[in-house]
């Protein structure tokens, strides 16, 4: 019986998503790209770059031979540049282990550095067509749901259902239907009909063997943990734009700090409430940039006042003659990968 509502949740599916381009001619190369620039964002918004970026980079060997800041270039638009160092780590990775061939087991995949469970059984489920269960946000509440999992939401809930299909104990009617296809089925059934906040069971193909529905309270599946309190958090940021012939002065982020990779204009804290913030220096003087040009950001958990100045390239070496900063001076008009802070920063100035 189940076997049949999987196949019409697979019928339901291919009415949905079956326009996307990476769903359109599937290559375990384009699913690892889809995978990687779906984490942390739209379906919408990857739409409007994955064409583009596979034109640029048609073959994982032409990606493992581009620069990262060649990559992070291409990637523009797409935000969280992590994920765009990481898929060039991947394809390097990939080129030199397995000659460029993308493995489609999991002792394989988890071998490389920057894949975890969940895009591991992407690549072999989705990419290779072959038994896995990508268990992203939508199949975990798709699966709590239907199955009447108890367990609290997260890592020990995922990790239950990767036992269990493994053992057969869940979706073992897979081995009869394409892999490929009911979990690209569950992902749309969880974006379209069985949502966090709100749970369309009379669309649903599931309805008939899904215990939340059977129990009336769909809702509650799966088990919300205790939410942490947490304090509003504002840093009040300095912007310093330092022209000096032609040139703008920039620096590049690196890898413990928010934006890795990207380059920013010269920052440093004027006012925080968190004590253990350490991304940017502190300089004195605070008062006196307040009343600055300002724009409203954010990033994580906190709300960011950026309060931006221009200055001469001799007023900034006064200025940080006691803090030791190691920045490198950029042409503006470069294709240079900036942070969107810094663009929205010159253009309040320029």
């Amino acid at each position: 019986m189940t076997k049949k509502v999987f196949s019409e949740l697979i019928n339901w599916s291919a009415d949905q998503y079956s326009h996307l381009p990476w769903r359109k001619k599937r290559t375990l190369y384009g699913t690892l790209v889809s995978e990687i620039m779906l984490q942390q964002t739209t379906v919408g918004t990857v739409l409007n770059h994955f064409e583009k970026f596979l034109n640029e980079y048609p073959t994982i060997f032409d990606l493992a031979k581009a620069s990262e800041e060649e990559v992070c270039i291409s990637w523009k638009g797409l935000g969280y540049y992590r994920r765009a160092r990481n898929l060039r780590n991947l394809a390097v990775q990939i080129v030199e282990k397995f000659n460029g061939e993308i493995p489609t087991d999991l002792d394989s995949l988890m071998s490389l550095k920057g894949i975890g469970p969940y895009t591991a059984n992407a690549i072999i489920a989705i990419g290779g067509d072959k038994k896995g269960l990508a268990v992203d946000a939508n199949l975990e509440r798709v699966l709590a749901r239907f199955y009447g999992e108890k367990i609290e939401k997260g890592a020990k809930l995922q990790q239950k259902f990767h036992n269990d299909f493994k053992n057969g104990l869940i979706v073992s009617e897979m081995k009869a239907l394409s892999p490929r296809q009911l979990n690209e089925a569950f992902m749309d059934l969880g974006r379209i009909l069985c949502q966090a906040r709100k749970a369309s069971c009379t669309l649903c193909p599931l309805k008939s063997e899904c215990v939340a529905f059977k129990a009336g309270s769909p809702l509650a599946f799966p088990v919300e943990g205790e939410k942490k309190k947490s304090g509003d958090l504002f840093i009040k940021l300095l912007r310093v734009v330092v022209r000096e012939k032609k040139k703008i002065l920039f620096y590049q982020k690196r890898d413990s700090e928010w934006l890795a990779g990207q380059w920013e204009l010269p920052t440093f804290i004027l006012e925080t409430n968190d004590e253990k913030l350490s991304q940017y220096p502190k300089v004195k003087a605070k008062k006196s940039f307040l009343d600055a040009h300002k724009i409203k950001t954010g990033i994580t958990k906190y709300s960011i006042d950026n309060h931006i100045v221009e200055m001469s390239l001799d007023e900034f070496k006064k200025m940080t003659t006691k803090i030791d900063i190691d920045y490198e001076f950029k042409i503006h008009n470069e294709k240079l990968n900036l942070s969107t802070t810094s663009i929205k920063a010159l253009k309040k100035i320029c």
